[in-house]
């Protein structure tokens, strides 16, 4: 009888030659379990989507009661679904005056694709900027907006009227013109390996993007939902983005993303032509109901107000001869090593150990370091120990 590995490796699509091949039999908080029952601290947070651990008692409440009402209904849009409206509303009601009028989707992605869309309508224009180094996704016209050649060039053509500028640039911001449909940019870049933004650099881009008509679209996909200290990373930044796409954290562990405009904005999809924008099962009951004990949860706790005390203990103790750089912003950090094969040998020890980190697409040369938002500090000096321990037999190793 084949293992439950073994069918993994034969009937799942593959999207590496090296999975963790990590058999999940359940998930608590901050940890998972393998079938032998050895706890994993989850450091990651499954990339940045389990803020508030796995399984939080709220949010699986909410999944409970809802699929007992009503699953799938109808197409996105079309009837009134109370999980939706009252997702909807508390996210307006935690964000600028502007941001009113959400469009729920199944995915950070396809939040990219339908900002992309709405920007081309709004606007008339068809250019969009991104800055080199961006992750945005996955599908065509997401991956269309990286610059990596060796992860698009087996997708070409991409999409045409893509340019590219480098994060924290000023100069760069001169390429934004009359022609320039939308500028795409991570408030805090991700997949570089946490590279936060210089505050003049998004002040100036803002003032750029409304001087030329273009829309700012800001990518908080990994960086929202408290997960730098803030509700929404931007508010540190004293900006105001015409385009807001949410997505992973969001959910709870559910799938869900949104990209967040104005009514005026969002109201182009209505017509020229009439359905813009359709999805089946974006913002899908169950997930808006998770999503909505998620937030909920994030706005009457003080759990964003201790990011900045989590992060600074970390920083505290990560310290050793192997760290070349330790990058954060609250809980999203990123630690250099000296080289991918460094970094791969301490994953792997680090795994051995009961606890779960990563790398980065476009800095493989660091640790991903994302844990959910209730983390104790008990729990990071307990995470800290493996990963130092992790490093010292890596030293020894040399």
């Amino acid at each position: 009888m084949p293992s439950l590995r073994q069918l993994f490796l034969q009937h799942l699509a593959p999207t590496s030659a090296f999975p963790l091949l990590l058999q999940v039999d359940r998930a608590e908080g901050i940890y998972l379990f393998d079938e032998t029952g050895k706890a994993y601290i989850d450091l990651i947070s499954g990339i940045g989507v389990s803020g508030l651990g796995h399984c939080h008692p709220e949010v699986v409440a909410a999944i409970q009661q809802q699929s007992q009402r009503y699953l799938h209904t109808m197409v996105y849009g079309e009837y009134v679904l109370s999980p939706q409206v009252e997702l909807a509303q508390l996210l307006a009601q935690n964000l600028p005056d502007n941001l009113d009028s959400v469009y729920f989707v199944n995915s950070g992605t396809e939040a990219t694709e339908g900002a992309m869309k709405l920007a081309k309508r709004y606007t008339g224009r068809y250019e969009i900027i991104s800055c080199i180094n961006a992750y945005h996704g996955s599908t065509q016209g997401a991956i269309s907006l990286m610059n990596n050649e060796e992860l698009t060039q087996g997708f070409r053509p991409l999409l045409p009227g893509i340019r590219h500028i480098d994060f924290n640039c000023e100069f760069c911001l001169q390429k934004i013109s009359k022609k320039t449909a939308a500028v795409i940019i991570e408030t805090v870049q991700g997949e570089w390996g946490v590279r936060k933004p210089q505050k003049a650099f998004l002040q100036k881009l803002r003032e750029r993007c409304t001087e030329v008509g273009a829309l700012l679209i800001l990518d908080e996909i990994q960086a929202g939902m408290g997960r730098t200290g803030s509700l929404f990373a931007f508010e540190q930044y004293g900006i105001v983005p015409d385009v807001l796409l949410l997505a992973k954290g969001l959910g709870g562990g559910m799938p869900i993303g949104a990209f967040i405009a104005s009514a005026e904005v969002m109201k182009v999809f209505s017509f020229d032509p009439i359905l813009g924008h359709i999805t089946t099962f974006g913002g899908h009951p169950v997930s808006c109901a998770a999503a909505l004990a998620t937030l909920r949860v994030l706005t009457e706790s003080d759990l964003i107000a201790q990011v900045p005390k989590k992060e600074a203990l970390f920083l505290e103790l990560l310290q050793h001869p192997l760290i070349r750089d330790v990058r954060s912003a609250g809980l999203m950090m990123a630690v250099e090593l000296k080289d991918f094969d460094q970094v791969q040998k301490v994953i792997k020890t680090c795994i051995e150990n009961g606890l779960i980190t990563d790398w980065f697409l476009f800095n493989d040369r660091s640790l991903r370091i994302a844990p959910p938002l209730i983390i104790t500090v008990q729990e990071i000096r307990k995470a800290c120990s493996i990963i130092l321990a992790a490093l010292d037999l890596a030293k020894d190793e040399a």
